[in-house]
């Protein structure tokens, strides 16, 4: 599962990265506090999808609410497993809600995204960054949706998207830092840019988007790095920003 991303700085990459970019309506959050965004405020984040033959940026809320989810008691309760989808549902079980939504498409970009790491005899958790290899930016592949029967702003009726981060199997340096909890040795799809661009094409057959799905990024082509904290609302002691590297005395090496 992956709750914790990052976009840090990285608002003007975007255009650079799809070409004749058209922005759809404007980003208002703190870009200089994107450095870590997480999912289960369910707020909204830029997204990229392609429309009418044209790349488009929407700002979509992060966690999908299905028009089965029609009270608020069932919002609540069900709304943050629909942050992430896993990959082995989109195209294998065709009762799924991920398999009804396969064909509205999207790309998250990011610059990283975080994830703790369990460590025998330690009390705490260490929490890591983890980037591309080379790559200052990238895309990871979602879903989205629009629930129409439940408008994001009841007096103006507007109906506001939503969407889901894809998750697949951990690699093997994946595996050894999402080692516990109820979804340990998931990772989210990281893809070559050739391949994020394809996830978009509106004439991506069930095949190809198998192969997409079944792409496992190598670890070598992975930078893990421990950070001091994720979600802790304080500053770094050392005055560091969120994603920059911290030394743990004693940490036992990830093997790649």
């Amino acid at each position: 599962m992956c709750l914790d991303i990052a976009f840090y700085s990285a608002l003007e990459l975007i255009d650079g990265y799809f070409p004749d970019l058209t922005h759809d309506g404007e980003i208002n959050f703190d870009l200089d506090m994107g450095v870590h965004f997480m999912a289960l405020g369910h707020s909204r984040y830029p997204v990229i999808v392609f429309e009418k033959g044209q790349y488009h940026r929407k700002y979509f809320e992060w966690g999908i609410i299905a028009e089965y989810m029609d009270t608020p008691e069932k919002i609540k309760a069900m709304r943050k497993s629909m942050v992430n989808a896993r990959s082995e549902k989109i195209l294998d079980d065709k009762r799924s809600f991920w398999h009804r939504i396969r064909k509205t498409r999207c790309l998250i970009p990011v610059t990283g995204i975080y994830e703790h790491r369990e460590i025998p005899g330690w009390k705490n958790k260490v929490p890591y960054h983890i980037h591309l290899k080379d790559r200052p930016f990238f895309c990871l592949p979602g879903l989205y949706h629009y629930n129409t029967k439940m408008p994001s702003d009841p007096e103006t009726g507007e109906i506001r998207g939503m969407f889901t981060l894809i998750t697949r199997a951990a690699n093997p340096l994946m595996r050894q830092i999402h080692n516990s909890g109820d979804n340990a040795f998931r990772m989210p799809l990281f893809l070559p840019k050739e391949r994020e661009l394809e996830w978009l094409s509106p004439d991506l057959s069930d095949e190809e988007m198998g192969r997409i799905l079944a792409f496992e990024m190598p670890s070598d082509q992975l930078i893990a790095e421990p950070v001091f904290s994720i979600r802790a609302r304080k500053p770094r002691p050392d005055g560091q920003p969120k994603n920059a590297p911290f030394v743990y005395p004693d940490l036992p090496q990830l093997v790649v």
